[in-house]
């Protein structure tokens, strides 16, 4: 493998942020971004944490603002590590719930789309997406670090059965 072009033994995520994905049915509950860093991209819902929240009052809150739900059930499964070329270093817990409280609706930040597990629309996602989304359908624990130039990912490393 390549070395990692920063030294991730020192690195701390100057962002601490949240994602959350629903899935259900043989579905999952993505958004279509209309705001912020990433907006047009294919995501779910989350956000950054406020001072006090821990990840998971932050990511039911998140969900609860863009898409007027709230999730059942929520498990972190992942934690995502970025260094980012245009933005400062992101720390991101990443959640699933198999069930929801309400109606998805659209909001001024996003707009919901349940789609087929077999139809995840990653050329519309970021990159790294595509490498840990999977892990997370089949409910695989996993840490992930990636270094990203612009929107292009320029290095990753993946590691599974991690114990959060």
């Amino acid at each position: 493998m390549i070395p990692p072009p920063i030294d991730w033994s020192n690195w701390q995520g100057v962002i601490h942020a949240t994602l959350m994905f629903i899935v259900k049915d043989g579905s999952i509950l993505l958004i279509e971004k209309k705001r912020g860093l990433g907006a047009g991209k294919i995501n779910g819902p989350g956000g950054k944490i406020d001072p006090g929240e821990t990840p998971l009052q932050s990511v039911i809150r998140e969900t609860q603002e863009e898409l007027l739900i709230t999730p059942v059930g929520a498990r972190k499964l992942g934690e995502l590590w970025f260094s980012m070329s245009d933005c400062p270093d992101i720390l991101c817990h990443v959640y699933r719930a198999d069930d929801h409280d309400g109606e998805p609706s659209e909001t001024d930040e996003a707009v919901p789309l349940w789609t087929r597990l077999g139809d995840i629309p990653y050329s519309r996602m970021w990159e790294d997406d595509r490498h840990w989304l999977p892990l997370l359908i089949d409910e695989t624990t996993f840490h992930g670090r990636f270094v990203f130039e612009g929107e292009e990912m320029r290095w990753m490393d993946m590691r599974t059965g991690i114990e959060w």
